[in-house]
């Protein structure tokens, strides 16, 4: 099996590294809440060895997409504090990592990374832990940031053959937690990876929004590229069509 990376829309890119199969954050129905889904439908993969879980905001963890995958993930990475609504509600093994903390799926080592990022799943429930990801076998190191802003420890992530960054989200404005082209493009030049893959971006908008907004679905990477390339131009900017891979 090719190490590779394949971008299936939003924040969920299917890993396959080192002969494990990595799903992180997967969202691939037609509608989430209120959120609608612009990009080209993808089949779910199949055979994952694990599932990485960022954070438990619903449009990265979403449990009729978690429910779909067949056969069932037989394991959830995630951060600490959802581990028992996971557990209950998929019947999936599920191991909580906090920041600095790792586990292994197979021969590939699955560290936590720092993530700056609030998380209540509803306006009124409990808040839960947000994390990133950094997947490595070999020598060759994939990080995933889930949902952050960019923060200075970023650089001791290094060394890194990809990064996954989150350029936009699903709306017309961002909150705290996120990182635009620009400040993604800052994540790059910290981040110093051979290759940057652009997510969160170019998938989901609200119900009724793309009349007004839909200009969001394909502006931010054309100004993530472009930041990229004048803040790290040795990084390569792989910029994937959902269901679209790149070799590692």
């Amino acid at each position: 099996m090719p190490d590779r990376l394949t971008w299936l829309g939003h924040a969920t890119v299917l890993v396959e590294l080192g002969g494990v199969r990595l799903l992180t954050d997967p969202v691939l129905r037609g509608r989430v809440a209120h959120l609608r889904r612009h990009a080209p439908p993808v089949p779910a993969p199949r055979d994952v060895d694990a599932v990485l879980l960022s954070h438990a905001h619903r449009d990265h963890l979403d449990l009729p997409t978690l429910r779909a995958l067949e056969p069932r993930p037989p394991l959830i990475v995630a951060p600490r504090g959802v581990g028992r609504t996971l557990r209950r509600l998929t019947g999936a093994e599920v191991r909580e990592l906090d920041p600095g903390e790792a586990t292994a799926v197979g021969p590939v080592r699955v560290e936590a990374t720092p993530a700056v990022h609030q998380v209540r799943r509803s306006p009124l429930g409990p808040a839960s832990g947000a994390v990133g990801f950094v997947a490595g076998h070999e020598g060759r190191r994939v990080y995933f940031a889930g949902d952050t802003e960019v923060f200075p420890q970023m650089e001791a992530l290094r060394p890194l053959d990809a990064a996954l960054l989150p350029i936009w989200g699903w709306g017309p404005s961002l909150g705290p937690g996120h990182m635009d082209p620009d400040e993604a493009a800052e994540a790059v030049a910290l981040l110093a990876p051979d290759i940057a893959v652009p997510i969160h971006w170019g998938t989901l908008l609200p119900v009724g929004a793309e009349r007004r907004h839909g200009h969001l679905l394909r502006d931010p990477v054309d100004a993530f590229a472009q930041a990229a390339a004048r803040r790290r131009p040795e990084t390569r900017v792989a910029v994937l069509a959902p269901g679209e891979a790149a070799a590692l």
